[in-house]
């Protein structure tokens, strides 16, 4: 018993780096790129991520590239007279220093325009994000479900497995 409860903490242990997907540019780190499962068909995606700023200045995320989608775009969704409006942030997304944003559904987002196929649960794809000052970043977004609410939910209602 005692070698099973070992090896099952081991295996945790090694599992935590994986799930663990945090990349740097400059003073920017960006925690947990995540977009969500769409149904077949679907021309938009959305992405979702945090954005840290440890320096002292601040930058601004002003665009990214990637292969599933023919544009990217930087969207924040709010409420106005009880309306949920979306809109592109032109100028991109600032990011004060000391400040941690987080991109997230019902937020600021990543728009994927015009789809190229059907962003499938449980894969991947590879985004170049662009910030002004820190400059180009390479991340891995892991695909999660349909509804999830965050990176590593299921899609079901965001509770954990």
């Amino acid at each position: 018993m005692f070698r099973f409860i070992c090896a099952a903490a081991l295996a945790v242990t090694l599992a935590i780096p994986a799930l663990a997907a945090d990349y740097t540019a400059g003073s920017i780190k960006i925690s947990a790129p995540w977009a969500r499962a769409t149904p077949k068909g679907a021309q938009v995606g959305g992405g979702y991520m945090t954005i840290t700023n440890n320096g002292s200045t601040p930058d601004r995320l002003v665009g990214g590239a990637t292969s599933v989608a023919s544009s990217f775009e930087i969207h924040e969704m709010s409420m106005d007279g009880g309306v949920m409006k979306m809109r592109m942030l032109k100028d991109g997304l600032e990011i004060k220093p000391g400040e941690t944003v987080t991109l997230k559904p019902g937020g600021y987002h990543i728009m994927l325009m015009g789809l190229k196929d059907q962003l499938k649960q449980g894969d991947t794809f590879k985004t170049a994000l662009e910030f002004a000052k820190a400059g180009k970043v390479d991340v891995e977004f892991k695909i999660e479900g349909i509804a999830a609410t965050g990176a590593n939910a299921s899609g079901h209602g965001g509770m954990k497995h």
